[in-house]
């Protein structure tokens, strides 16, 4: 894109202040500057006005969903994983890692992943997801295509760090990077900000980018050559995750399901976890902070909490269903956040409070498209040990704590 058509594209749309500085910066800045202008998607401009207007969407009726619980998966146990383990050893299942975000809220100005869980030696948390992993590699006699998702902050440093620690013990031929799209910051009146004078401020647009960037980076065409069927996602910050569980895959597949879910039974009531359940009679996830008192304390004739299953960012997708669903437009949220900003002068804004608006689709709804999903209930002790405080609940202490009752020596 030149500079008559960014301008062009940018008066459509009521933004050509981006090109305020533009005979100031350098050739390359300039060149960098018009990227971003020409990948700019301007729709959600359109989104932006209409939240203004009505906020997030309104939910549907919220109903109760049950789980395949931990005795039945016991119950069922070897015929899940030989069906798992089959499906992995044909070639039809890949893993896909969310790793793009920083562990700033550790005080670690590193990609999360290359954080230090371990007490007297060094094991990062991407070295404890690899274990997982190669544990089902070794059972099955076959590697899993990995996917890992990066962002612009974070790519280099990630793949640094991986090739430094050849891949700890991974086959790197099926280790395959990918950058999250991007998405703009505007501010409260619509327009879009800049954080520097050749760069629009952008930030990462979500976990529900995920399937939409890989495939922006050229890896469907790996997809459907590879004959990979299924995609199981994990977020990068809980260290017990098992990936590409034979027993989960396998219940899945055998359950007719076009997805499927990890969850774990709530600790208590009032544990701020996202809740699978049913919305307008299609799967979903109701965050803790839309539960009205009632759902919270509902019970069911067994005693169990209605809504008692926490999802923990552990989910099985179709290829082909992801692949249909790329032409209808996930929702998009708007968030309100503290965004740093160049104002009219070229002066660099750091605000105290929230000053703008960021735009972000997630996962949880990629679940809704979904026509059923397995929820599938897992061992909290076992498999859930998020790392997002340096103390506290579901911090670095936290996880640690819960590694070694699993044997993992730190």
């Amino acid at each position: 894109m030149n500079y008559t058509e960014a301008k062009a594209k940018l008066d459509a749309c009521g933004q050509a202040h981006l090109l305020r500085f533009y005979d100031s910066l350098s050739d390359t800045e300039q060149y960098e500057l018009l990227q971003q202008i020409d990948a700019l998607d301007t729709r959600l401009l359109d989104v932006f006005a209409a939240y203004q207007g009505e906020g997030d969407a309104k939910r549907g009726k919220l109903e109760p969903l049950g789980a395949l619980t931990l005795e039945e998966i016991a119950d069922n146990k070897n015929k899940f994983e030989a069906a798992g383990l089959d499906a992995i050893r044909q070639g039809k299942v890949g893993a896909v890692l969310l790793a793009g975000g920083m562990g700033t809220r550790l005080g670690f100005d590193k990609p999360k992943g290359m954080y230090n869980i371990g007490l007297t030696r060094q094991l990062s948390i991407f070295e404890c997801l690899i274990h997982n992993l190669m544990e089902v590699v070794d059972k099955a006699g076959a590697f899993v295509p990995l996917f890992i998702m990066t962002s612009e902050k974070n790519d280099e440093d990630t793949r640094d760090f991986f090739e430094e620690n050849k891949y700890f013990g991974y086959n790197p031929e099926y280790v395959h990077f990918f950058i999250q799209e991007m998405a703009p910051a505007v501010s409260p009146e619509g327009k879009i900000l800049l954080e520097e004078k050749g760069r629009i401020a952008v930030s990462p647009n979500g976990n529900g980018g995920w399937f939409t960037s890989l495939v922006k980076a050229g890896y469907l065409g790996l997809l459907q050559r590879e004959g990979i069927e299924w995609l199981n996602i994990f977020a990068v910050d809980n260290v017990l995750q098992r990936i590409a569980d034979p027993c989960f895959i396998g219940a899945t597949v055998l359950s007719g399901c076009e997805s499927g879910s990890k969850v774990v039974s709530k600790a208590d009531p009032q544990e701020r976890v996202g809740v699978l359940c049913l919305e307008d009679g299609k799967p979903s996830i109701v965050e803790y902070y839309e539960m009205t008192e009632e759902m919270i304390r509902s019970r069911e004739a067994d005693g169990r909490l209605s809504y008692n299953y926490g999802v923990i960012l552990n989910y099985l997708f179709r290829t082909d269903k992801l692949t249909e669903l790329m032409n209808n437009q996930l929702q998009v949220h708007v968030v309100n956040k503290k965004v740093p900003y160049l104002d009219e002068n070229g002066t660099l804004i750091k605000p105290e409070k929230p000053n703008a608006y960021k735009f972000e689709t997630l996962v949880l709804d990629m679940i809704h498209l979904q026509a059923s999903c397995l929820s599938y209930e897992v061992d909290r002790t076992k498999e859930f040990a998020p790392v997002k405080n340096p103390d506290g609940v579901d911090s670095v202490v936290s996880a640690r704590e819960l590694l070694q009752r699993n044997g993992v020596a730190l």
